[in-house]
């Protein structure tokens, strides 16, 4: 069949870069926004644009009916969910097909079978690839779930059952935290995914978290396409990702490829999806989760494969198979994606809301900067706090560094905090340009991060109090003699550095 007009069911940097892969495939693109995203970026960009309700999530991204009713008064053939929202919702997939609209995801039986993670633990339990200790069925009330605990040992985590993006986890370390985290991991997930099931699994310490792209197509082919590295992560939201790992061999990443399609295939897999785990030193790696559609990660994919995760979602969703075989995939060079998140990082990762008054995003050779935001946007208070992502390419790991660190220090955003600080001192470690990483990194050189802002601030007071001594008419920029020749050459001329 042929896609004519795809629906959007999703908001942010996420949407804009589905619409753009729509509209280089000469495919129409409607758009949908809450009453706080009229002026978003993906509402300007579509070339139609339905309100769906208040800025609360389900009474807008997360209404099912309101989604599919704006589908089918815009005449939309299909509807791209994004990530998050209602990416993995199988009853938001079977309302698609209910209404004759084109899901482009996984079948809602897939979604079920690997969306629900204790459904998907067992599957891998069965395929015999190595799981993490813990429950393979959900659980519920004290009683069962101190047994449980004491069972797999501490420290464990609670998980929610549904959904991913690292909410509705909480990590326990002793018996006496676990109910009143029990409570909170439940409430988030009922919120966030609207299922509150959980279940429990071993707290492995300081492991790589490693995931596997997988696409498959309606006619039976399922490829991988080689690894993420994303152990850097802060409450399990990860915080930067690259491709390929620096700790995966070719023959690592072997077996991690098959058994991921191995996975994909046992749950009757169709579209693009995650295969998850995490890695110990000794390179014993352990199925995490399947995630049931697109990553936010996934440009550092199609950056070191050169194929395009979006438009080969479209295709397959419209019944064409895929354009490549597994021997045709190869990855060459290294790519780095840093989120730049509209936070304060040294002020408790608190969310800065508000309107961005000035903004300059890198660019050059082989930078991409996927974005929700522009200069005048008003970044609202009711949704995740992902502003863009910051990609790079380099002929090997260390160019892709150099890349990633010159791409920072040009990104300026004005008018409201952002992690790229944090991110520009993550790119400049010796721990993570020497490749020494895990899901502990974060928590064990931020310390020093910290330090760092205390300079910063002592600037900003010395660059007041000069600003200051200005305005009541004194000089204290000292005048240079005139050049003699071109002032570009003597390097007299002004930069935006700060």
């Amino acid at each position: 069949m042929r896609i004519a007009k795809v629906l959007v069911a999703n908001r942010g940097e996420i949407a804009v870069r589905v619409i753009r892969a729509c509209r280089e495939q000469g495919i129409a693109s409607v758009a949908v926004f809450s009453e706080a995203d009229r002026e978003a970026l993906h509402v300007l960009m579509a070339d139609e644009a339905y309100p769906i309700g208040p800025p609360a999530p389900n009474q807008s991204y997360l209404a099912i009916d309101k989604l599919v009713r704006v589908a089918k008064a815009a005449g939309a053939d299909a509807v791209h969910p994004g990530y998050g929202f209602l990416a993995e919702n199988a009853v938001f997939a079977e309302a698609c097909a209910a209404a004759g609209l084109v899901f482009v995801g996984p079948p809602p039986e897939a979604i079920r079978a690997l969306g629900d993670k204790t459904a998907a633990r067992r599957i891998a339990r069965e395929l015999g690839v190595p799981t993490v200790p813990g429950t393979f069925e959900p659980v519920a009330g004290e009683a069962a779930v101190l047994a449980a605990a004491r069972q797999i040992g501490y420290p464990l985590m609670i998980k929610a059952s549904m959904g991913g993006g690292g909410k509705g986890m909480r990590a326990v370390h002793a018996e006496g935290e676990l109910i009143a985290a029990l409570g909170l991991a439940q409430s988030e997930a009922a919120w966030a995914f609207g299922d509150g099931a959980v279940y429990l699994e071993r707290l492995l310490l300081e492991p790589r978290h490693i995931e596997v792209q997988v696409v498959a197509d309606t006619h039976g082919h399922v490829v991988h396409l080689g690894e993420r590295e994303c152990s850097i992560q802060r409450r399990h939201q990860k915080v930067l990702e690259e491709a390929p790992s620096p700790f995966v061999d070719p023959a690592m990443r072997a077996r991690l490829g098959e058994a991921a399609c191995r996975i994909a295939k046992a749950a009757g897999y169709v579209n693009a999806g995650t295969v998850e785990f995490l890695v110990d030193a000794d390179r014993s790696f352990y199925f995490l989760e399947m995630n049931t559609r697109l990553q936010v990660e996934h440009p550092v994919t199609e950056m070191v494969t050169g194929i395009d995760l979006v438009r080969e979602q479209l295709r397959i969703a419209a019944g064409e198979p895929l354009g490549f075989a597994q021997a045709d995939v190869t990855v060459r060079g290294a790519a780095i994606e840093c989120r730049i998140n509209a936070e304060d990082p040294f002020g408790g990762w608190m969310p800065s809301p508000g309107t961005i008054t000035g903004l300059r995003a890198a660019t050059g050779p082989w930078v991409r900067d996927d974005s929700g935001a522009y200069e005048g946007y008003t970044v609202p208070r009711f949704y995740d706090t992902l502003l863009a992502k910051l990609i790079v390419w380099g002929a090997d790991r260390p160019a892709a560094i150099q890349r990633m660190a010159r791409a920072l220090s040009e990104y300026k955003v004005v008018g409201i905090l952002t992690t790229i600080p944090v991110l520009a001192q993550i790119v400049g470690h010796e721990d993570f340009r020497a490749g020494r990483l895990s899901t502990g990194f974060l928590d064990r050189v931020l310390p020093t991060f910290a330090a760092e802002r205390s300079r910063s601030r002592s600037v900003a007071v010395i660059a007041a109090v000069l600003a200051e001594y200005e305005r009541l008419g004194h000089r204290t920029i000292v005048e240079a003699p005139p050049p003699s020749g071109d002032s570009w050459r003597t390097g007299r001329h002004p930069g935006w550095r700060s």
